[in-house]
C-alpha cells in the first residue's frame, strides 16, 4: 500500500513537471505553422496545432472504439449474423446435443440440421437430428436427413445404414430393418454391431431358422457375452422346435429332422430336451418322449425334466414308476420328483400310494400342480372339503392346466 502510494506521489510530480516545462516553453515562444494550398489559407501558433492533432488523434481513436463496440452490440442481438458464423455453429451443435439427450426433440432438429449444413464433418449432427424427426413420427423426415449424410460423408455409408434400420426397427418395420441390415451384411459380414442388430430384429420376428444361420458369426466376432450367446443359442433352438411343431401333418416329422439338427452335446442341454419332449407329447408321441426322457435322466438326474417325465405315458407305466422311485435315494425331499411320483402312480391306478406321495410333495414345497392334483384325487374319494381348499390354494399358487390321469371310479 504504501508503495503505491509513493508511486503514485512520484506520477503525480512527474506529470506536474511535464505540464511546468510545457508551459515554460510555451511562454517563451508561441511558434507559428502556416498551412496553404491554392486558395487554401491556414495559420495557428505551433502549440496550438499540436494540440489540434492530439484532439484530432483522440477523436479518430475513439470513433473506431465506438465502432466496435457497435459491431460487437449488433453481433449478440443478432447471433445469427454473418460475422458471428462460427460461434453460431458451435452454439448449435452444443445445444442441439444436449436437446436430444434431454429429449426435446423439436429444438434438437432444428438445432442439429443447422449444425449439420454448417459444418465440415456434419455425420453426427445428421444421425441426431434423424433420431430427433423419428421421436416426433416423421419419418419421413428421418429419410432425407440420412439421405443428405449420405450426399455428405458418402464414405460412412455403414454408419448411416445401422441408423436407418435402427429407427425402422424403433417404427415397428422389423421387415424393413431385417431386409437393411442383410444387405449390409453382405459388404461387412464380420461387423459386430450390425450381427447385434441383426440379431435382435431376428428375434423379434422369431426367425429362428435365420437366427441359427447367424449364430456362427456372432460367436466367431464375439459380438455378445458367451452366456448370452448360450442363451440365445437355447431360445433359437426352442423357438425352432416349437416352430416345427406347428407344421400341419408335417409336424412330426419336422421336429424329428430339427431335434436331429442339433449337435450331440446340444442334444444333451435339458432345457432343449424339455422343449423336444413337450412337442412330442403335444403331437401324441408320448412313447418317444418318455424314451427321450427316460435316457437323459438315466445319464444325469436333472429336476427340470423330472416334472414332465410324470406327465408321459411311456410303453410300461409300471417301470416308469419303478425308474422314478430310483431317484428317491439321491433327492428325497424333491418336491418335484414326488409329484412325478404321485402322478406315476395314479397312472398305475394306486391311489393311495399316489396321495402318500402327492402330500409328502406339499410338505416340501407348495406348488399349484401338486394342490390341484392331489385335489383331483381327493375329490374322487369324496373328500370335497379338502379337494375345495386345495383348489383354492393353486388358483392362488398359479393358475394352469394339468394332464387328465385316470381317478379311482364308484364316488
Amino acid at each position: 500500500m504504501k508503495r503505491r502510494l509513493l508511486w503514485g506521489l512520484v506520477l503525480l510530480a512527474g506529470l506536474l513537471g511535464l505540464g511546468y516545462g510545457l508551459w515554460w516553453l510555451i511562454s517563451q515562444d508561441p511558434g507559428y505553422v502556416l498551412l496553404a494550398f491554392k486558395g487554401f489559407r491556414y495559420q495557428s501558433s505551433l502549440w496550438a496545432f499540436l494540440a489540434l492533432l492530439l484532439v484530432t488523434g483522440l477523436l479518430g481513436w475513439a470513433l473506431r472504439r465506438a465502432l466496435r463496440l457497435l459491431l460487437l452490440s449488433l453481433g449478440v442481438v443478432n447471433p445469427w449474423s454473418r460475422l458471428h458464423r462460427g460461434r453460431r455453429l458451435r452454439l448449435a451443435c452444443e445445444q442441439g446435443l444436449l436437446d436430444l439427450a434431454e429429449g426435446r426433440w423439436q429444438p434438437a432438429l432444428r438445432h442439429l440440421r443447422r449444425a449439420a449444413e454448417g459444418s465440415a464433418q456434419p455425420l453426427p449432427y445428421y444421425l441426431g437430428a434423424a433420431r430427433a424427426a423419428e421421436e416426433m413420427s416423421d419419418s419421413a423426415s428421418a429419410e432425407q436427413l440420412l439421405a443428405r449424410a449420405r450426399e455428405r460423408q458418402p464414405k460412412a455409408e455403414l454408419a448411416i445404414t445401422l441408423t436407418q434400420a435402427d429407427l425402422q426397427a424403433e417404427r415397428g418395420d422389423w421387415a424393413a430393418a431385417q431386409a437393411t441390415l442383410q444387405q449390409l451384411r453382405d459388404q461387412y459380414p464380420a461387423h459386430p454391431q450390425l450381427l447385434r442388430q441383426l440379431q435382435r430384429v431376428l428375434t423379434q420376428r422369431a426367425d429362428w431358422s435365420g437366427l441359427l444361420g447367424l449364430l456362427p458369426d456372432l460367436i466367431k466376432a464375439k459380438a455378445l457375452p458367451a452366456a448370452q450367446l448360450q442363451t440365445l443359442q437355447e431360445q433359437a433352438w426352442q423357438g425352432r422346435l416349437l416352430a416345427a411343431g406347428q407344421a400341419g401333418g408335417e409336424a412330426l416329422a419336422t421336429v424329428q429332422e430339427a431335434w436331429q439338427q442339433l449337435h450331440a452335446r446340444e442334444r444333451q442341454n435339458p432345457l432343449l430336451l424339455k422343449a423336444y419332449a413337450s412337442q412330442l407329447q403335444a403331437l401324441g408321441a408320448d412313447e418317444e418322449a418318455e424314451s427321450v426322457l427316460r435316457t437323459a435322466l438315466k445319464r444325469s438326474y436333472t429336476p427340470e425334466l423330472v416334472g414332465l417325465y410324470g406327465q408321459l405315458r411311456g410303453r410300461d407305466p409300471g417301470k416308469q414308476l419303478q425308474l422314478a422311485e430310483s431317484w428317491l435315494k439321491q433327492t428325497p425331499q424333491d418336491a418335484q420328483l414326488l409329484l412325478c411320483l404321485g402322478r406315476l402312480c395314479l397312472r398305475n391306478q394306486l391311489w393311495g400310494k399316489a396321495r402318500e406321495y402327492l402330500e409328502a410333495s406339499l410338505q416340501f414345497a407348495r406348488q399349484a400342480d401338486t394342490c390341484i392334483e392331489l385335489a383331483r384325487l381327493l375329490a374322487s374319494q369324496g373328500d370335497l372339503a379338502r379337494s375345495n381348499q386345495l383348489l383354492q390354494e393353486a388358483v392362488q399358487l398359479r393358475g394352469g392346466q394339468w394332464p387328465s390321469l385316470p381317478l379311482p371310479s364308484g364316488h
